[in-house]
Order: C-alpha cells, then structure tokens, then sequence
C-alpha cells in the first residue's frame, strides 16, 4: 500500500507540473502575440505618421482616375460621432475624391445630413449634383446618404414591379415561359423604381466588423472592400495608404 500510496504522489506531481507548464507555455505565446500586435501597431501608427507627413514620396501624388466613387461604411454607434465623419469627409476632400456615399445601418447619419452639409461648404447632396450637372465640374464633393432600409425598400419595390411586369401579365397569357430574372433585369427593375445609385470603386469600413453592414449588394458587384478599424482611431495615412493601394492594383472584370 505504501509503495502505491508513492506511485500516485509522483503521478500527482506530474500532473501538477505538466499543467504549470502547459499554463507557462500559454502566457509566453499570449505575451508573444500580444508583443507581434503591439510592434505590427506600432509600425503602422509610424507609417500613418510618414504619410500624413509627406515623407514617403509614393504616397505624394494619387491617381484618382480608378476611383469615381467612394462609399464609407460607419458603425451605426459610431456614427454618432459626427465631428469625426466631418473630419474623414475633409480629408478626402483635400486628397480630390469627388463621390463619396455615407452609409450606417440605422440611418444615423441621415439624421446628421444637416449639421455635415453646414460644416462642408464645398458639399453638395448626389440629388443636387444630378440637377445640375455644372457642379460636377467645380470643386464639390458630392455626398450620397444611404441606410438599411434603402436596401430594403429598393428590394422590395422592385420584386413587386418585376412581379407585375412578368407574373401577373404572364399569367393573363398562359402559355408564357417562367421568367429567369437575371442581373440585368433586377438592375433594370431597381433603375426604374429610382434606386439605382452608382457602383462604389472602393467601400471602406470604419468600425469593428469586418463586412459591409447591409451595404445594398446590387451596388458593390465589383467593389473592393477595405477595413479600416475603428472611427474614433482613424488617421490621414492611412487613408492616404488604402486609397494609394486601390489606385495600384490592377483590377480584371469576367463577363
């Protein structure tokens, strides 16, 4: 009894030192990743930093020729921070975007229409713009506000109106085909509800999550997504950088 009584203290022992280990062994990766984070940080605050700067000759002078339009996808909670989307609209303003679409799931920014458009006196809405095509030329940056429900009610309308122009009439005639309602029908039907709106080049998203929030899918076919972390943390370099790399990449479209 005495000698099993030994076996199973050494057992219990190497149970205990096989769990500290294993524990250590999880702390020093923690610390490693937590370090790599930390330096990958770092290096791209200082880069941020060197383009904001003008440091970096690359960075100077931007072909905007690729990018006609651009959509800024904002958290709805960070949305309310309207100071900050001022900001990020200036400063594409300064860099020469000329199209830019607004967009939160909740509409948030729709609410801040208003107090943006006072603080950007070279703004102009997209409707205004299509009215009169002479401010397209100017110095303006033309602003598009959009939200969930958009999506939703362009979708909505134009199911109803594709329903009516081959379902309903369809059936009247009997002997007509079962329509396939391909993607040029379903822009044709969000065209002619009004909704259509331009395709973004480039959709950047400033908040947590790493997707376009319900961005209307019919509009970013062939748009490249970019996530740009938090609002509240953005900074000029790195926009200058994401719109830099979009500009340099050479882009195929199958048919």
């Amino acid at each position: 009894m005495d000698l099993e009584d030994e076996v199973k203290k050494v057992y219990r022992w190497i149970a205990k030192i096989g769990n500290l280990g294993l524990r250590v062994l999880w702390y020093i990766l923690h610390f490693v990743v937590r370090i790599c984070y930390f330096a990958h940080g770092t290096a791209r605050v200082l880069e941020s930093y060197l383009i904001s700067c003008g440091l970096l000759k690359k960075y100077k002078d931007l072909n905007l020729r690729n990018l006609q339009y651009l959509a800024i996808v904002v958290e709805s909670e960070e949305a309310y921070q309207t100071p900050k989307v001022i900001e990020l609209l200036q400063w594409l303003a300064t860099i020469g975007v000329k199209h830019v679409c607004l967009y939160d799931m909740e509409g948030v920014l729709k609410k801040s229409e208003e107090a943006i458009l006072e603080k950007l006196s070279n703004a102009t809405l997209f409707k205004v713009a299509g009215e009169n095509d002479s401010l397209l030329d100017k110095e303006h940056i033309i602003l598009e506000f959009a939200s969930l429900t958009d999506g939703k009610e362009a979708v909505a309308k134009a199911a109803n109106l594709l329903f009516l122009k081959y379902f309903k009439s369809g059936n009247l005639g009997g002997d007509e085909e079962e329509p396939i309602f391909t993607e040029p029908r379903v822009a044709e039907a969000i065209g002619a509800i009004g909704c259509p709106g331009p395709d973004p080049d480039l959709l950047l998203v400033y908040g947590p999550a790493r997707c376009h929030l319900g961005f209307p899918p019919w509009r970013i076919r062939y748009t490249e997504i970019v996530h740009m972390g938090p609002l509240k943390s953005m900074k000029y370099g790195s926009l200058i950088k994401a719109i830099y790399k979009f500009t340099t990449v050479h882009q195929n479209y199958g048919t």
